[in-house]
């Protein structure tokens, strides 16, 4: 499954008794559907996941999954510190239509955290899990850092996708990438080479009349005649239903977490990001990763300027009571957090104000 470009990590909002408020959460996943982004989070670490109780996970899943657009890769946080009620929640996420699982690394034992155990943990989820699954490695909050030699040797897994790199260490993003550089898979994608789910693929062939795929020449869809034009390496596009997709070679597909380093993890082989500043800006994180993609480097770093400082200072510094209130100054619903995370003072949301003065989107 492709995974390329930027995924807000969307939050979860509160009304001021703590009680989730889950028309303001639809209303959120209904914009974040009308932006440029690749897809959404649901239940990262900006969601708080960790607050909630399971029954409100899995009630936070279901209505986001029914507010998303249907062409968003839609990305589940089902990580607990058991492989049991891992596999539990990801299961759930997978009878909703969810298309990957976001599994944190376990932490609570950190002394026993050894590789032997991370991967028994992660093989054993991958192997049941319903879902293709990515690992995500937060240290700030967890407290342990996923070695990059285990990411490596877990990469060899059929159903681990990819990796959440939330450190910020460009240079073992850069060791991941190139220690899992002989991995070679196939995705489905769009003829504009954009992320194809099972789910999309589902919803195709919903009267459509059709089941299952057929195989077309690129130039009879083009209406450029005769098949000896085409070019070997683009033969042929599927058919399913009302879609046309295609094949793309993929290989372990590493995203990052840290807005300020966008651009250097993506000259360091990151494929995208899933960034809690895209929960505030989601456009001016997307420009880095276009920029980038057409190969304009300089306009790369002119976007990567504009938003480092805002990213550092509202994310890296304040957390998710400054990622909320970014959210609320740019017009999306980001409200209180969840005790023990209190909200800002008045000072610092001017700060707050001023860092986003001129990134409103």
């Amino acid at each position: 499954m492709l995974l390329h470009g930027i995924f807000p990590p969307i939050t979860t909002p509160f009304y001021p008794d703590g009680n989730v408020y889950y028309k303001k959460l639809e209303s959120n996943v209904e914009r974040y559907s009308r932006t440029p982004c690749a897809g959404i989070v649901v239940l990262g670490s900006t969601g708080e996941a960790i607050l909630l109780s399971d029954q409100e996970r899995r009630d936070v899943l279901k209505s986001a999954r029914e507010s998303a657009a249907p062409n968003k890769v839609l990305i589940a946080g089902t990580g607990v510190e058991s492989a049991i009620e891992t596999l539990h929640l990801t299961e759930y996420a997978a009878e909703l239509g969810y298309d990957v699982a976001m599994v944190r690394t376990p932490h609570y034992y950190k002394k026993q955290m050894q590789a032997a155990n991370i991967l028994a943990f992660y093989r054993t989820v991958a192997d049941r899990s319903p879902l293709p699954v990515i690992i995500y490695n937060f240290p700030q909050a967890t407290g342990y850092d996923i070695p990059a030699e285990l990411v490596i040797e877990l990469a060899e897994h059929p159903n681990l996708i990819g990796i959440k790199e939330s450190s910020g260490d460009v240079e073992k993003v850069r060791k991941m990438v190139e220690g899992t550089r002989h991995i070679r898979r196939s995705a489905t994608v769009t003829e504009t080479f954009e992320a194809v789910t099972p789910r999309m693929l589902a919803a195709a062939t919903v009267g459509s009349g059709r089941e299952g795929g057929e195989l077309v020449q690129v130039g009879s869809l083009a209406g450029t005649g005769s098949s000896s034009s085409v070019k070997p390496s683009s033969a042929a596009v599927t058919i399913v239903g009302k879609m046309k997709t295609r094949q793309k070679e993929v290989g372990f597909q590493v995203l990052v977490g840290a807005a300020q380093k966008l651009h250097p993890s993506l000259d360091a082989g990151s494929v995208g990001a899933i960034l809690a500043f895209a929960c505030v800006a989601p456009t001016a994180c997307y420009e880095i990763y276009v920029a980038w993609k057409e190969g304009d480097a300089g306009l790369a770093h002119l976007k990567q300027e504009r938003i480092a400082k805002a990213a550092q200072s509202v994310v890296s510094d304040l957390g998710i009571p400054g990622v909320k209130y970014g959210m609320d100054f740019n017009g999306y619903f980001g409200g209180p957090a969840r005790l023990p995370l209190l909200p800002l003072t008045g000072e610092v949301k001017s700060e707050v104000e001023r860092l986003l003065a001129d990134i409103r989107n």
